[in-house]
Protein backbone atom coordinates (compact mmCIF):
# COMPACT_ATOMS: atom_id res chain seq x y z
CA UNK A 1 0.00 0.00 0.00
CA UNK A 2 2.82 2.41 0.93
CA UNK A 3 4.59 1.66 -2.34
CA UNK A 4 1.39 2.32 -4.33
CA UNK A 5 0.92 5.68 -2.56
CA UNK A 6 4.48 6.68 -3.42
CA UNK A 7 3.92 5.76 -7.04
CA UNK A 8 0.68 7.76 -7.13
CA UNK A 9 2.30 10.82 -5.52
CA UNK A 10 5.28 10.60 -7.88
CA UNK A 11 3.00 10.29 -10.92
CA UNK A 12 0.84 13.24 -9.87
CA UNK A 13 3.94 15.34 -9.12
CA UNK A 14 5.42 14.49 -12.50
CA UNK A 15 2.19 15.42 -14.31
CA UNK A 16 2.03 18.68 -12.34
CA UNK A 17 5.63 19.43 -13.27
CA UNK A 18 4.94 18.83 -16.97
CA UNK A 19 1.82 21.02 -16.91
CA UNK A 20 3.63 23.80 -15.05
CA UNK A 21 6.61 23.58 -17.40
CA UNK A 22 4.30 23.79 -20.42
CA UNK A 23 2.59 26.89 -19.00
CA UNK A 24 5.95 28.53 -18.27
CA UNK A 25 7.23 27.78 -21.78
CA UNK A 26 3.99 29.12 -23.28
CA UNK A 27 4.25 32.29 -21.20
CA UNK A 28 7.93 32.81 -22.04
CA UNK A 29 7.21 32.25 -25.74
CA UNK A 30 4.39 34.80 -25.59
CA UNK A 31 6.66 37.38 -23.92
CA UNK A 32 9.37 36.88 -26.54
CA UNK A 33 6.81 36.89 -29.34
CA UNK A 34 5.15 40.09 -28.08
CA UNK A 35 8.37 41.94 -27.35
CA UNK A 36 10.84 40.86 -30.01
CA UNK A 37 8.78 39.74 -33.02
CA UNK A 38 10.52 40.82 -36.22
CA UNK A 39 8.36 42.52 -38.84
CA UNK A 40 7.94 41.03 -42.29
CA UNK A 41 8.88 43.18 -45.25
CA UNK A 42 5.41 42.79 -46.73
CA UNK A 43 6.05 44.13 -50.28
CA UNK A 44 9.12 41.94 -50.67
CA UNK A 45 7.53 38.85 -49.09
CA UNK A 46 4.14 38.98 -50.81
CA UNK A 47 3.76 41.73 -53.40
CA UNK A 48 3.44 45.48 -53.76
CA UNK A 49 -0.36 45.81 -53.47
CA UNK A 50 -2.88 45.07 -50.73
CA UNK A 51 -6.65 44.72 -51.00
CA UNK A 52 -8.69 45.78 -47.96
CA UNK A 53 -12.44 45.25 -47.58
CA UNK A 54 -14.48 47.37 -45.19
CA UNK A 55 -11.75 49.97 -45.56
CA UNK A 56 -13.48 53.20 -44.53
CA UNK A 57 -14.07 52.68 -40.80
CA UNK A 58 -12.60 51.06 -37.72
CA UNK A 59 -10.12 48.23 -38.13
CA UNK A 60 -10.26 48.27 -41.95
CA UNK A 61 -9.35 51.94 -42.14
CA UNK A 62 -6.60 51.54 -39.56
CA UNK A 63 -5.23 48.52 -41.46
CA UNK A 64 -5.16 50.57 -44.67
CA UNK A 65 -3.02 53.26 -43.05
CA UNK A 66 -0.66 50.69 -41.55
CA UNK A 67 -0.23 48.88 -44.87
CA UNK A 68 0.57 52.17 -46.61
CA UNK A 69 3.11 52.87 -43.87
CA UNK A 70 4.73 49.54 -44.71
CA UNK A 71 5.10 50.56 -48.34
CA UNK A 72 2.15 48.84 -50.01
CA UNK A 73 -0.16 50.32 -52.60
CA UNK A 74 -3.84 49.82 -51.90
CA UNK A 75 -7.13 48.71 -53.40
CA UNK A 76 -9.78 49.89 -50.94
CA UNK A 77 -13.24 48.36 -51.04
CA UNK A 78 -16.28 49.61 -49.13
CA UNK A 79 -19.91 50.49 -49.69
CA UNK A 80 -19.72 54.33 -49.64
CA UNK A 81 -17.74 56.02 -52.40
CA UNK A 82 -17.43 59.37 -50.62
CA UNK A 83 -15.87 57.72 -47.56
CA UNK A 84 -13.52 55.74 -49.78
CA UNK A 85 -12.36 58.91 -51.49
CA UNK A 86 -11.78 60.59 -48.11
CA UNK A 87 -9.66 57.70 -46.82
CA UNK A 88 -7.72 57.58 -50.09
CA UNK A 89 -6.94 61.30 -49.83
CA UNK A 90 -5.81 60.90 -46.23
CA UNK A 91 -3.45 58.06 -47.16
CA UNK A 92 -2.00 59.89 -50.17
CA UNK A 93 -1.38 62.96 -48.02
CA UNK A 94 0.22 60.95 -45.23
CA UNK A 95 2.23 58.68 -47.55
CA UNK A 96 3.10 60.51 -50.78
CA UNK A 97 3.83 58.10 -53.58
CA UNK A 98 1.34 55.50 -52.38
CA UNK A 99 -1.01 54.42 -55.15
CA UNK A 100 -4.62 53.99 -54.07
CA UNK A 101 -7.56 52.58 -56.00
CA UNK A 102 -11.10 52.64 -54.63
CA UNK A 103 -14.05 50.39 -55.45
CA UNK A 104 -17.58 50.93 -54.19
CA UNK A 105 -19.18 47.61 -53.21
CA UNK A 106 -21.95 46.85 -50.74
CA UNK A 107 -21.53 43.18 -49.77
CA UNK A 108 -24.87 43.20 -48.01
CA UNK A 109 -27.06 44.41 -50.85
CA UNK A 110 -27.29 45.32 -54.50
CA UNK A 111 -25.49 43.48 -57.26
CA UNK A 112 -22.52 41.90 -55.48
CA UNK A 113 -21.40 40.07 -58.62
CA UNK A 114 -21.14 43.37 -60.51
CA UNK A 115 -19.25 44.93 -57.60
CA UNK A 116 -16.80 42.03 -57.51
CA UNK A 117 -16.27 42.43 -61.25
CA UNK A 118 -15.22 46.04 -60.57
CA UNK A 119 -12.86 44.88 -57.84
CA UNK A 120 -11.36 42.35 -60.23
CA UNK A 121 -10.87 45.07 -62.86
CA UNK A 122 -9.12 47.28 -60.28
CA UNK A 123 -6.76 44.39 -59.50
CA UNK A 124 -5.86 43.69 -63.11
CA UNK A 125 -2.22 44.40 -63.86
CA UNK A 126 -1.25 44.85 -60.21
CA UNK A 127 0.37 42.39 -57.83
CA UNK A 128 -2.13 41.93 -55.02
CA UNK A 129 0.01 40.12 -52.48
CA UNK A 130 -1.92 40.88 -49.29
CA UNK A 131 -5.67 40.54 -48.73
CA UNK A 132 -7.34 41.87 -45.58
CA UNK A 133 -10.84 40.39 -45.38
CA UNK A 134 -12.16 42.82 -42.80
CA UNK A 135 -15.71 43.52 -43.90
CA UNK A 136 -18.28 42.22 -41.45
CA UNK A 137 -21.64 43.02 -39.86
CA UNK A 138 -23.53 41.86 -36.79
CA UNK A 139 -26.97 42.26 -35.24
CA UNK A 140 -28.33 45.77 -34.72
CA UNK A 141 -29.02 44.72 -31.10
CA UNK A 142 -29.04 41.66 -28.85
CA UNK A 143 -31.79 39.26 -29.95
CA UNK A 144 -32.92 35.68 -29.49
CA UNK A 145 -32.50 33.56 -32.61
CA UNK A 146 -36.25 33.52 -33.35
CA UNK A 147 -36.42 37.32 -33.11
CA UNK A 148 -33.89 37.95 -35.89
CA UNK A 149 -35.65 39.00 -39.08
CA UNK A 150 -34.77 37.06 -42.20
CA UNK A 151 -33.39 40.12 -44.01
CA UNK A 152 -31.04 40.73 -41.06
CA UNK A 153 -29.57 37.24 -40.81
CA UNK A 154 -29.34 36.89 -44.59
CA UNK A 155 -27.30 40.09 -44.73
CA UNK A 156 -24.97 38.83 -41.99
CA UNK A 157 -24.40 35.59 -43.92
CA UNK A 158 -23.92 37.42 -47.24
CA UNK A 159 -21.34 39.81 -45.82
CA UNK A 160 -19.45 37.62 -43.36
CA UNK A 161 -19.53 34.31 -45.20
CA UNK A 162 -20.14 34.94 -48.90
CA UNK A 163 -18.14 38.17 -49.03
CA UNK A 164 -15.07 36.65 -47.39
CA UNK A 165 -15.29 33.53 -49.56
CA UNK A 166 -15.72 35.29 -52.88
CA UNK A 167 -13.00 37.88 -52.40
CA UNK A 168 -10.60 35.16 -51.26
CA UNK A 169 -11.29 33.12 -54.40
CA UNK A 170 -10.84 36.20 -56.53
CA UNK A 171 -7.29 36.99 -55.38
CA UNK A 172 -6.12 33.43 -54.91
CA UNK A 173 -5.43 32.76 -58.59
CA UNK A 174 -2.82 35.51 -58.89
CA UNK A 175 -1.17 34.43 -55.65
CA UNK A 176 -0.94 30.86 -56.94
CA UNK A 177 0.69 32.02 -60.17
CA UNK A 178 3.28 34.04 -58.23
CA UNK A 179 3.65 31.37 -55.53
CA UNK A 180 3.34 33.92 -52.75
CA UNK A 181 0.66 35.84 -50.88
CA UNK A 182 -0.90 36.54 -47.51
CA UNK A 183 -4.61 36.35 -46.72
CA UNK A 184 -5.81 37.74 -43.39
CA UNK A 185 -9.39 36.99 -42.38
CA UNK A 186 -10.85 38.88 -39.42
CA UNK A 187 -12.54 36.42 -37.09
CA UNK A 188 -13.95 37.15 -33.65
CA UNK A 189 -13.51 36.13 -30.05
CA UNK A 190 -17.25 35.41 -30.16
CA UNK A 191 -16.49 32.27 -32.18
CA UNK A 192 -13.14 31.20 -30.75
CA UNK A 193 -12.38 32.55 -27.28
CA UNK A 194 -15.74 31.84 -25.64
CA UNK A 195 -17.76 28.63 -26.15
CA UNK A 196 -20.94 30.53 -27.08
CA UNK A 197 -22.20 33.98 -27.91
CA UNK A 198 -25.90 33.93 -27.03
CA UNK A 199 -28.23 36.54 -28.49
CA UNK A 200 -25.72 37.06 -31.31
CA UNK A 201 -25.76 33.43 -32.43
CA UNK A 202 -25.78 33.87 -36.21
CA UNK A 203 -22.94 36.40 -36.09
CA UNK A 204 -20.85 34.01 -33.97
CA UNK A 205 -21.63 31.14 -36.35
CA UNK A 206 -20.46 33.11 -39.39
CA UNK A 207 -17.21 33.96 -37.62
CA UNK A 208 -16.73 30.28 -36.76
CA UNK A 209 -16.97 29.65 -40.51
CA UNK A 210 -14.25 32.26 -41.10
CA UNK A 211 -12.02 30.58 -38.51
CA UNK A 212 -12.40 27.09 -39.97
CA UNK A 213 -12.10 28.31 -43.56
CA UNK A 214 -8.88 30.11 -42.68
CA UNK A 215 -7.30 27.11 -40.99
CA UNK A 216 -8.21 24.76 -43.81
CA UNK A 217 -6.92 27.14 -46.49
CA UNK A 218 -3.73 27.61 -44.47
CA UNK A 219 -3.13 23.85 -44.66
CA UNK A 220 -4.11 23.65 -48.34
CA UNK A 221 -2.02 26.53 -49.67
CA UNK A 222 1.05 26.81 -47.41
CA UNK A 223 2.83 24.48 -49.85
CA UNK A 224 2.35 27.13 -52.56
CA UNK A 225 3.82 29.99 -50.54
CA UNK A 226 0.44 31.44 -49.54
CA UNK A 227 -0.08 32.16 -45.85
CA UNK A 228 -3.69 32.24 -44.66
CA UNK A 229 -4.38 33.56 -41.20
CA UNK A 230 -7.41 34.15 -39.00
CA UNK A 231 -6.94 37.06 -36.63
CA UNK A 232 -9.17 36.89 -33.55
CA UNK A 233 -9.78 40.28 -31.96
CA UNK A 234 -11.86 40.75 -28.87
CA UNK A 235 -13.51 44.14 -28.27
CA UNK A 236 -11.95 47.02 -30.22
CA UNK A 237 -13.23 50.59 -29.88
CA UNK A 238 -15.09 50.87 -33.19
CA UNK A 239 -18.53 52.15 -34.19
CA UNK A 240 -19.86 48.59 -34.52
CA UNK A 241 -18.73 47.63 -31.01
CA UNK A 242 -20.13 50.88 -29.65
CA UNK A 243 -23.55 50.12 -31.15
CA UNK A 244 -23.91 46.54 -29.93
CA UNK A 245 -21.82 46.51 -26.73
CA UNK A 246 -22.23 50.12 -25.51
CA UNK A 247 -18.44 50.55 -25.31
CA UNK A 248 -17.86 54.23 -25.94
CA UNK A 249 -14.09 54.53 -25.58
CA UNK A 250 -10.86 52.58 -25.50
CA UNK A 251 -9.34 51.12 -22.34
CA UNK A 252 -6.65 48.68 -21.25
CA UNK A 253 -8.50 45.70 -22.74
CA UNK A 254 -10.33 47.62 -25.50
CA UNK A 255 -7.75 49.12 -27.86
CA UNK A 256 -8.41 51.74 -30.49
CA UNK A 257 -8.60 50.47 -34.05
CA UNK A 258 -5.22 52.09 -34.68
CA UNK A 259 -3.58 50.29 -31.75
CA UNK A 260 -5.09 47.00 -32.84
CA UNK A 261 -3.94 47.43 -36.45
CA UNK A 262 -0.37 48.24 -35.37
CA UNK A 263 -0.25 44.93 -33.51
CA UNK A 264 -2.15 43.03 -36.19
CA UNK A 265 0.09 43.96 -39.10
CA UNK A 266 3.13 42.56 -37.28
CA UNK A 267 1.43 39.14 -37.15
CA UNK A 268 0.93 38.78 -40.90
CA UNK A 269 2.78 35.73 -42.18
CA UNK A 270 3.25 34.02 -38.84
CA UNK A 271 0.76 31.73 -37.06
CA UNK A 272 -2.44 30.49 -38.79
CA UNK A 273 -4.55 31.86 -35.93
CA UNK A 274 -3.61 34.66 -33.58
CA UNK A 275 -4.89 37.32 -31.22
CA UNK A 276 -2.57 40.20 -32.10
CA UNK A 277 -3.29 42.65 -29.29
CA UNK A 278 -1.43 41.72 -26.10
CA UNK A 279 -4.30 42.42 -23.68
CA UNK A 280 -6.65 40.27 -25.75
CA UNK A 281 -4.15 37.42 -25.47
CA UNK A 282 -4.26 37.70 -21.69
CA UNK A 283 -8.07 37.58 -21.73
CA UNK A 284 -8.02 34.50 -23.96
CA UNK A 285 -5.53 32.81 -21.65
CA UNK A 286 -7.68 33.50 -18.60
CA UNK A 287 -10.80 32.24 -20.39
CA UNK A 288 -9.10 28.86 -20.84
CA UNK A 289 -9.16 28.35 -17.05
CA UNK A 290 -12.90 28.98 -16.72
CA UNK A 291 -15.31 26.05 -17.24
CA UNK A 292 -17.48 26.38 -20.34
CA UNK A 293 -20.79 26.37 -18.40
CA UNK A 294 -19.64 29.40 -16.41
CA UNK A 295 -18.59 31.21 -19.58
CA UNK A 296 -21.94 30.32 -21.16
CA UNK A 297 -23.83 31.75 -18.17
CA UNK A 298 -21.68 34.89 -18.16
CA UNK A 299 -22.20 35.53 -21.87
CA UNK A 300 -25.94 34.90 -21.57
CA UNK A 301 -26.19 37.40 -18.70
CA UNK A 302 -24.39 40.01 -20.79
CA UNK A 303 -26.65 39.35 -23.77
CA UNK A 304 -29.79 39.56 -21.62
CA UNK A 305 -28.62 42.81 -20.03
CA UNK A 306 -28.10 44.37 -23.45
CA UNK A 307 -31.45 43.07 -24.69
CA UNK A 308 -33.26 44.47 -21.65
CA UNK A 309 -31.50 47.79 -22.08
CA UNK A 310 -32.58 47.94 -25.73
CA UNK A 311 -36.18 47.17 -24.76
CA UNK A 312 -36.19 49.92 -22.12
CA UNK A 313 -34.85 52.41 -24.65
CA UNK A 314 -37.50 51.33 -27.17
CA UNK A 315 -40.29 51.76 -24.62
CA UNK A 316 -38.91 55.15 -23.60
CA UNK A 317 -38.79 56.33 -27.23
CA UNK A 318 -42.40 55.27 -27.75
CA UNK A 319 -43.78 57.04 -24.68
CA UNK A 320 -45.62 60.26 -25.71
CA UNK A 321 -43.93 63.43 -24.47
Amino acid sequence: MEWECKVAVTTISFIGFIVTLKLLITFATWILHTTFRSHNNLPRAYGSWALVTGATEGIGKAFSHQLARRGLNLVLVSRTLSKLQTVACEIRAEHPGTLVKVVELDFGGGDVAEGLRRVEEACEGVEVGVLINNVGVTYPKAMYFDEVEEKVWRKIVRVNVEGTTRVTRMVLGGMLRRRKGAIVNLGSGAAVVVPSHPLFSIYAATKAYVDQLSRSLYVEYAQYGIHVQCQVPLYVATNMVSRVASIERDSLFVPTAEAYARAAISEIGHKPRCTPYWAHSIQWCLANFIPDPLLDAWRLSIGMRRRNQNMRELIKDNVPH
